[in-house]
């Protein structure tokens, strides 16, 4: 259910050109710039990040994360063909995209899954330089957000960091640490 809400949120995403950050960002990124397709732009970005994945976090949580790498790119690749839209308005793409994502990345992420190499890549950097991880993937997502100017009108880039900011938002409220832990009375 996250990998699908996630797929829905992106194709929402891709309909209306938007953009999301992290890897899923980069990959529409190259797909508005090349014309190649999400869904192995998306799986051929995250290939050197599952290195990384089994040494920060085992070999479980890597081939979870494999999987739903997988099944978004599969479901992105599907959806075309199980829905349409005649007419989808940018800002209701933007926020029930960003919504959509932030909910499936919250069930991913309940479950020790991920969806690619930013955040890895991030928290490596905090161990190993001291860098704040928040600040590094911001910077990461600011740098895709700025390339995103030589493909998309100013308004959509604008739009995408309003999605991704709802996006984020659903995340920062909703996971934090005992939020899911059952308390008997």
């Amino acid at each position: 259910m996250g990998a699908l809400l996630v797929s829905v949120g992106l194709q929402f995403y891709a309909q209306a050109t938007l953009l999301t950050g992290g890897v899923a960002g980069a990959a529409l990124l190259l797909h508005y710039a090349t014309g190649h397709g999400f869904d192995a732009l998306f799986v051929l970005i995250n290939l050197p990040f599952y290195v990384l994945a089994v040494r920060r976090m085992g070999w479980k949580p890597a081939i979870r994360t494999f999987i739903a790498v997988a099944l978004v790119s599969w479901l992105m690749r599907m959806e075309p063909d199980w829905m349409g839209f005649a007419h989808l308005s940018p800002v209701f793409a933007a926020v029930a995209g960003g919504g959509a994502m932030g909910v499936g990345l919250l069930i991913l992420f309940r479950h020790r899954t991920g969806l690619g190499g930013v955040n890895l890549v991030a928290l490596y950097i905090q161990e190993r330089i001291g860098w704040r991880a928040g600040y590094v993937q911001l910077g990461i997502d600011a740098t895709i957000m700025a390339a995103a100017l030589l493909f998309l009108p100013p308004g959509k880039v604008a739009l995408s960091l309003a999605g991704t900011a709802i996006m984020n938002l659903v995340l920062a409220i909703n996971h934090r640490p005992g939020r899911y832990l059952a308390i008997s009375l």
